[in-house]
């Protein structure tokens, strides 16, 4: 079983995971692609995120409706922050049959270098990037780290859609409802999440 790992803090997930998903899922012959929730990441803030439970049931909410989307909390039993080394070699000893694959946007392979133990992660898993607006894309590739890698370009269409501009949106009263997946926007709209 070929598995895609799509690591983030999902905070909110929103339709440009899924999309950027369903395109890495089909056009880079995985059989499944794992959304893997992040409760720390190392590069980002701890105080901006929803609590890690309530982020992964929007999660499935989002994906429940497609078997080859699944959700992963394996990282709520690691030590944080999560890093990718020891989330894959958890992966690896659990799921010994499963070929692991990392899903990320350019901006995040130009930035591998700063990644704990990158060159083991290069070497023993291929790598999906896709396109990606923003931060990062004037940080040259580093050609030494990646001249080994197993590297396939997915062609997924560029988002405009951050999870911060939809917490903005949402502290601020205004409607989401097309950026969202329909079961996340209506449990959001429900509640008192993000407000």
């Amino acid at each position: 079983m070929k598995v895609a790992l799509f690591f983030g803090s999902f905070n909110p997930v929103h339709i440009g995971h899924l999309i950027i998903a369903e395109h890495v899922r089909q056009h880079a012959q995985v059989d499944q692609l794992w959304f893997v929730l992040s409760p720390q990441n190392p590069h980002k803030k701890q105080a901006n995120l929803l609590d890690d439970y309530k982020r992964l049931d929007l999660l499935n909410l989002a994906v429940e409706d497609n078997p080859a989307l699944r959700v992963s909390d394996i990282e709520f039993s690691l030590p944080k922050p999560s890093y990718t080394i020891h989330t894959l070699s958890y992966l690896k000893e659990k799921y010994p049959d499963y070929e692991f694959l990392l899903c990320m946007g350019e901006d995040n392979l130009r930035g591998l270098p700063k990644w704990k133990s990158a060159a083991e992660i290069v070497k023993n898993h291929a790598i999906i990037y896709y396109p990606r607006e923003g931060g990062g894309n004037d940080v040259p590739l580093d050609q030494d780290l990646l001249a080994k890698a197993k590297l396939i370009r997915c062609e997924a269409p560029v988002m405009h859609i951050s999870s911060s501009f939809i917490r903005k949106e949402i502290k601020e009263g205004n409607s989401c409802r097309y950026v969202l997946p329909d079961k996340v926007w209506e449990f959001i709209e429900g509640s008192s999440l993000y407000k």
